[in-house]
């Protein structure tokens, strides 16, 4: 099997929650996590994007302290485990690592938001190993339009716009994952460069809004860019996302307790991390009344043979040459079953090996895909902003 080089995991966003950005013990196995290094080995990890995302309503200025704290968490992470990881910057040092058994480490920055508005503030991402960032998250910004609210800007303004060609010249990819239909095509209007999608599904099998239409499928084909599909269980399946809006509304029924503030504070100079409370979220199954509508609603199935099913979608449609994995793993709790942790990526494979897909075109999903437009992206640019490979 070839090695996952996969587009999107929020592990740094559950050291910081749960754990006050402490990195020991990733070596070990870590059940309360959806990653850990045995997992990723089992799973034949070979490069990860690691997601620096920061909530959509945090002002700019903090948005911009948040993902810069999600950034060290990384390098943190990498320097801890120096036999496992790499930090990346470029398809040559992805290939590098994977040379000498490493595991790529790639820094994506999920939401415009953490720009700050700002093209001083993306170089300088981009000068930290920064190499995609999502246009938006889940709230619109004053300059692209979000997936799930309604349309503002119209996708892009002049800022947007301006924010896309400056990505492309200095080899950050765009990612359209989280942004509206009319944001992926105006974005796809200006772009010189292929574009990504770090961790999305295709809308011809589920009209979600997280999902991508045909007709940008079509032009992604055109543009030489990627679809990293997803397994999040709610954007492969109907019946998970209607399934998850009836929880959603039962709970609120239930008037859930008061729960600590979403994003939880990183650790202050001098401060142990291990004294920071734990970010709980909601524990549903603590609640009697809704552990009982469990029991009468469980949750639907949700299967490796429907998240093969949107792979072979987006084929038919973009094309062998412009699909990927983004599992969105230690970002949701809702996956599919039998895929719940990094070491799952060979269910989906072996799936399809038994649809009859070739080695070959299981080796470009894997990752030979991606690394393309890496590297086309790096070609593209006028002025790289990131390190040269170290001489051997």
């Amino acid at each position: 099997m070839e090695l996952i080089i996969d587009g999107h995991n929020d592990l740094p966003m559950q050291l910081r929650g749960r754990f006050g950005y402490r990195v020991e013990g990733l070596d070990e196995p870590r059940p309360e996590l959806q990653t850990d290094i045995p997992r990723l080995r089992a799973g034949g990890v070979g490069g990860q994007f690691w997601s620096v995302y920061v909530p959509g309503d945090l002002s700019e200025p903090e948005a911009v302290v948040a993902t810069m704290e999600q950034i060290d968490a990384v390098y943190r992470m990498a320097a801890a485990y120096p036999g496992d990881f790499a930090i990346a910057y470029s398809a040559d040092h992805v290939e590098q690592a994977m040379a000498d058994g490493k595991i790529a480490s790639l820094i994506g920055i999920e939401g415009g938001h953490s720009l700050a508005t700002s093209l001083g503030v993306l170089r300088a991402f981009a000068r930290l190993g920064v190499r995609y960032v999502t246009l938006t998250h889940n709230e619109n910004l004053s300059w692209a339009d979000s997936a799930v609210r309604e349309s503002q800007v119209g996708g892009l303004n002049d800022e947007g716009r301006a924010v896309v060609r400056e990505m492309q010249r200095i080899g950050v990819l765009v990612d359209l994952s989280h942004v509206a239909p009319v944001t992926m095509h105006a974005a796809l209007d200006t772009a010189v460069a292929p574009v990504i999608f770090s961790h999305s599904g295709v809308r011809a099998l589920h009209d979600h809004p997280r999902n991508v239409p045909d007709d940008v499928l079509t032009r992604l084909r055109d543009n030489g860019g990627v679809i990293q599909l997803t397994f999040v269980a709610p954007f492969v399946s109907a019946e998970s996302r209607a399934w998850m809006a009836a929880a959603d509304e039962q709970w609120q029924r239930l008037g859930p307790p008061a729960r600590p503030a979403e994003w939880p504070r990183a650790p202050r100079p001098g401060e142990d991390p291990a004294t920071l409370p734990e970010w709980p979220g909601p524990d549903r199954l603590v609640e009697p009344e809704f552990a009982s509508w469990l029991a009468a609603n469980p949750r639907p199935p949700v299967t490796v043979a429907q998240v093969a099913d949107q792979v072979e979608h987006a084929r038919d449609v973009a094309g062998v040459d412009h699909i990927g994995l983004g599992g969105d793993y230690d970002g949701t709790p809702e996956l599919p079953d039998g895929m719940g942790d990094v070491s799952s990526y060979p269910l989906l494979l072996t799936e399809l090996a038994g649809r009859g897909w070739p080695d070959d075109d299981l080796g470009k999903l894997a990752g030979r895909n991606i690394l393309r437009v890496l590297r086309e992206s790096e070609r593209r640019a006028e002025e790289p902003l990131w390190p040269p490979v170290p001489a051997r």
